[in-house]
């Protein structure tokens, strides 16, 4: 079992000893988080993608594999092309690609607890037009073949006190109350793990680079809760911090919970919560209301602590990503630095600070033409040298108790000068980005309205990128929040219609990709302000910098670049000084002097 070849032959079998004509297998879990723990790397597994979004389906004659732009160059190096189709989302997808190559009447298997009640609807839609159907199934064939599967992670769950939450797990619960009784509803599911993390303030390790706890809540209109989370991760802290309005049960009794709601109006998420969760409640004869997780938007708007506390991570994590550039742009010309040698390099500075929990992501780290590959994760097979005279772009973030941090910057390794091309796409991105920072808008704006100040002027030299301008930003939770985001309205994704609302922290992060040759990237995390502007016809909203690292100026063409740009340029630079000096000594401090001279 040890091929990917095999696997996918013992899982063949095991589909076909159930009576099944194909599977899905999707990148997720219990809880349709981003990130998963290793128990449900079930896609990795089978086909050695490594990548956080991304769908196999596997039948007895075919399999395809289906991931969108950010996955199109690392999937090809991954994945075994001679037993695996490569499909791109959202060009086509599995409910169409399942109409056309699953044979006529065919039963298809699928996992409730992966996959959302809409997604199902829509894939039994495209099967049922050619008398085929869709399955849940009773345990998850991978689960069944694979032998070394990880089991769930039984790590503490830990308090999260309320001096970094700003506000009581008894206050956040009452408000959830006061939601039920005025929508009626006498229960609510949460289920999505950084929702939990929030409502109760608790945090957890189960996840790589997100500190939550595997478990479920059950929140009720007279203001208690139901916790369903494995016994092990328990402690005598824990059950004090929840106190008595908490009840506490084996994630195991969840179901049963579920079971036990008949009768009974209960809320739950289509986008964060299971098919599983749905149909649980469907058949035990519960009223289910398809909702948004009510703690979705509060968790979003950051309360003045969360916001203190993410600015004072933002200025630790800035003093050690300044450390790492000084390091990387002195010691990388000379050789011997490579992509693997340079994020190690990183995290170390980071965890110096001391409050290092973890990193927010695994640190994109990418050399030349690795640069151009918008979400590489780099890997012993793929760790390229950081060569003299390239590009090397670098994205990466820290979980702090207090706050998580997202920061991307594009360097030089000299020495040489850079090339003309390399500064104009640089410089235009670097517009695109000052633009977005500097926006201003009313009241009822959504993300997806200001999506085109950051590309402006990419269009105007017909270039532009293949990924979002800005996701949300958790506390000291998921480095990918929503419901808010900066993006293209176009194919209805999620968040693109959420209204901005002072508070929200979200990634201001144009780019340009050349496919083998480089890629760049600049990016701060911002917080949407009010604005006081004199004379102004209602409420208008703009954006304060979080991010304070100095960005490259040997590939900025300062002939690009306008008074306000300059402008900005340089009061960004002044306090980026201002913040970061009283941490450097010495050379990285010289260092930083010359990175924030004015323009």
């Amino acid at each position: 079992m040890h091929t990917h070849e095999a696997r996918l032959d013992a899982l063949r079998k095991e589909l076909a000893a159930r009576g099944l004509d194909g599977f899905v297998i999707p990148i997720s879990d219990e809880h349709m988080s981003e990130y998963v723990g290793g128990y449900a790397q079930r896609l990795a597994w089978l086909t050695g993608f490594g990548g956080s979004a991304g769908t196999a389906v596997v039948l007895k004659d075919k399999a395809a594999i289906f991931v969108d732009g950010r996955y199109t160059l690392q999937v090809r190096d991954q994945v075994d092309g001679r037993f695996w189709e490569y499909q791109s989302v959202p060009q086509t997808s599995v409910a169409a690609w399942l109409a056309q190559n699953a044979p006529e009447g065919a039963t298809i298997g699928y996992d409730a607890w992966l996959h959302s009640k809409g997604w199902a609807g829509g894939v039994a839609k495209a099967l049922g037009a050619n008398g085929g159907k869709l399955v849940a199934v009773e345990g998850n064939p991978v689960d069944a073949v694979w032998e070394d599967q990880p089991a769930p992670s039984l790590a503490p769950a830990l308090v999260h006190a309320d001096a970094h939450a700003g506000q009581s797990g008894n206050e956040k619960r009452a408000a959830v109350a006061e939601w039920l009784a005025d929508n009626k509803v006498d229960a609510v599911v949460i289920s999505a793990l950084d929702s939990i993390a929030w409502l109760l303030n608790v945090r957890g390790s189960d996840v790589e680079r997100t500190p939550v706890a595997l478990s479920f809540v059950l929140a009720h209109a007279d203001g208690t809760a139901d916790l369903f989370i494995a016994p092990e991760k328990v402690t005598p802290e824990l059950v004090a911090h929840l106190g008595n309005a908490v009840r506490i049960a084996p994630r195991d009794a969840f179901v049963p919970a579920l079971q036990a709601l008949a009768g009974k109006k209960v809320a739950a998420d289509p986008e964060r919560a299971v098919a599983a969760i749905f149909e649980t409640l469907e058949r035990a004869g519960a009223s289910v209301v398809a909702v948004t997780d009510p703690t979705v938007l509060p968790k979003a708007i950051k309360n003045p602590v969360e916001q203190a506390g993410h600015k004072a991570a933002q200025e630790r994590d800035g003093a050690a990503v300044a450390r790492f550039l000084h390091w990387v742009t002195t010691t990388a010309p000379q050789g011997g630095v490579s992509e693997l040698s340079a994020s190690d390099k990183l995290e170390a500075f980071r965890a110096e600070g001391g409050l290092l929990r973890d990193l927010s992501f695994d640190t994109i780290s990418g050399a030349g033409p690795n640069g151009a590959v918008v979400h590489y994760r780099v890997s012993e097979e793929t760790n390229r040298a950081l060569e003299p005279n390239s590009v090397y772009l670098v994205d990466s973030g820290g979980q702090y108790v207090d706050g998580t941090t997202d920061i991307t910057r594009t360097v030089w390794i000299g020495p040489g000068a850079p090339p003309a091309e390399v500064k104009d796409r640089f410089t235009r991105v670097l517009k695109g980005h000052i633009a977005l920072a500097r926006a201003v808008f009313p009241r009822g704006t959504a993300g997806s309205q200001l999506d085109a100040f950051a590309r402006q002027f990419l269009w105007e030299a017909g270039l532009d990128y293949a990924h979002g301008t800005g996701h949300g930003v958790g506390s000291f939770l998921s480095v990918h929040e929503g419901p808010q985001r900066i993006a293209k309205a176009a194919g209805g994704q999620a968040g693109t219609g959420q209204d901005l609302v002072p508070g929200m922290i979200l990634s201001n992060e144009p780019g340009y990709y050349k496919t083998g040759e480089y890629g760049i990237r600049i990016e701060n995390l911002i917080l949407v302000e009010r604005r006081e502007i004199a004379g102004a016809e209602g409420e208008f909203y703009g954006f304060e910098t979080l991010t304070h690292v100095p960005i490259e100026r040997a590939l900025v063409d300062q002939s690009l670049l306008t008074r306000e740009e300059r402008d900005w340029w340089n009061a960004y630079h002044a306090r980026t000084f201002e913040l970061l000096s009283p941490q450097l000594s010495g050379a990285d401090l010289d260092w930083l002097k010359a990175a924030c001279a004015p323009l």
